[in-house]
């Protein structure tokens, strides 16, 4: 698992390596079943999360009981309820595996002394965070001016692989319908 975040980072960083091995070396395995949850609502996030493989989704819960789905993070892609990471307040949202999941994590304390010895390891987060805040805006820019069917439609074009590996009511979840809707969408394609 260790060589997939290894060559993650080399990518990220290039020839600026420099105290690699120990930065990996505090990263432990974590392996999950399909509805193991990472985090809670109401938890403090003590981690940060780098997926080997599988599919973790991010979700809240509201007051009747309905999720809505904010993300699925998938292979290597890095994950944490930032807010509650950094300032140690208790989390607004779900982490829970999608399906068979290896993680690496590393707690809260390692990742902050790690980011101020090596300025590389905290450049590259930056720019994880950085991606990851554009990615969400534009997500939720987009879907907020599109009908059902358009958002189905953009899944199906940026997000294919998540047709085969998530439920229907996962993926109705995600683009803010119900699940009879999107079986009736579906039929529409």
């Amino acid at each position: 698992m260790h060589q997939v975040l290894e060559q993650h980072i080399r990518a990220k960083l290039g020839t600026d390596t420099a105290g690699l091995e120990e930065v990996i070396s505090y990263f432990q395995p974590l392996e999950l079943k399909r509805n193991d949850y990472l985090l809670r609502e109401g938890e403090l996030c003590r981690s940060c999360y780098f997926i080997v493989n599988g599919v973790i989704q991010v979700f809240t819960i509201d007051a009747v009981g309905n999720e809505t789905t904010r993300d699925f993070i998938l292979e290597e892609h890095w994950l944490m309820e930032i807010n509650s990471f950094l300032q140690q307040v208790p989390s607004k949202e779900f982490f829970r595996a999608a399906e068979a999941t290896q993680v690496l994590c590393i707690s809260r304390e390692h990742f902050m002394d790690l980011s101020a010895r090596f300025p590389q390891f905290e450049k590259m987060y930056r720019q994880i965070l950085e991606l990851s805040y554009a990615n969400s805006v534009y997500r939720i820019n987009s879907f907020v001016s599109m009908d059902a069917l358009e958002r189905l439609r953009w899944m199906m074009d940026h997000q294919p692989k998540l047709f085969t590996r998530l439920s229907s009511k996962m993926i109705a979840s995600y683009l803010g319908i119900s699940p009879e809707t999107y079986t009736r969408l579906k039929g529409k394609l």
